[in-house]
């Protein structure tokens, strides 16, 4: 019969490589979380297309941020514009892969400036959180400064990780309106959904913390969700409506991350246009 020491030597032999093993996944998640984060399409970066290969015009724009990064970005006028929708991306591809969208909004009489943060596209540098937000208040600069546009018929706009960053860009603006789309609460709440049998919150290094920007917003706020979203889960946008201030409005759509502005096509042009009607009149 085998003695507890044997047991344990035993236990040893099975253990050390699973702890070697998770301790070495912990450093990886902590050292490549960049890479997880961002996925600018490198290493091209290419531009695969643009506006007016869907019939629209365009101007092309250089925006400088106030740390020195050149940005690139598309100014989309709409006819008899009723706003100008400022647009951000989520964490993969750049602003040729959003033509779709741009169509829509077009749609909806909204010009629409959307840019790439830095990093992503042909936008010089090197992608961060921190960075993001400086793109994130050039390209406000940008519209209210250099276009003279009012900041009343702006209407900030972020989907998935551009959630984040349009609510931080809405913090404390007298925008038009803010619209969230398939956007979550925090990363670190995305990571332990994902990483659940990992210490995440202590771990990560980015917070894009949508939640707690929303709080501090006081503009109109339509949150848009799918129940089918497979990436980010329909909870995130329930619970970033509860935290929104009023006046706010919840719009469900159906089909996945990337796709249900176009499965619920309809329903998403009529629920975006009836907010609009509401806040910025028709």
């Amino acid at each position: 019969m085998a003695s507890a020491k044997d047991f344990l030597k035993s236990a040893k032999r099975v253990l050390m490589p699973v702890a070697g093993f998770y301790v070495l996944l912990l450093a990886v998640l902590f050292l490549l979380q960049s890479c997880l984060i961002y996925h600018p399409d490198t290493p091209t970066r290419s531009i695969v297309a643009t506006p007016d290969s869907i019939g629209l015009g365009f101007e092309p724009v250089k925006i400088p941020t106030d740390d020195g990064v050149t940005l690139d970005a598309w100014f989309v006028p709409a006819k008899n514009a009723r706003g100008v929708l400022l647009f951000f991306h989520g964490n993969a591809g750049n602003i040729s892969h959003r033509l779709e969208s741009i169509r829509l909004f077009n749609r909806l009489r909204l010009s629409t400036l959307i840019l790439d943060y830095r990093g992503y596209g042909q936008s010089e540098g090197e992608p961060s959180e921190e960075g993001t937000y400086r793109d994130a208040e050039a390209a406000w600069r940008y519209l209210t400064e250099r276009r003279g546009i009012s900041p009343k018929r702006i209407v900030i706009f972020g989907r998935s990780l551009g959630g984040a960053v349009a609510a931080h860009a809405a913090k404390g603006r007298e925008a038009g309106a803010l619209i969230l789309e398939s956007a979550f609460t925090s990363v670190p709440d995305m990571a332990q959904e994902i990483y659940w049998f990992l210490p995440v919150r202590w771990l990560t290094r980015f917070d894009y913390d949508t939640e707690a920007a929303l709080a501090s917003v006081s503009i109109p706020v339509l949150v848009i969700h799918s129940p089918n979203d497979q990436i980010v889960p329909y909870t995130h946008g329930r619970a970033l409506f509860e935290v929104a201030r009023e006046p706010k409005q919840f719009l469900e759509i159906n089909g996945g991350h990337n796709t249900g502005f176009l499965q619920s096509e309809q329903a998403y042009l009529q629920g975006i246009d009836a907010f609009l009607t509401k806040h910025l009149g028709k």
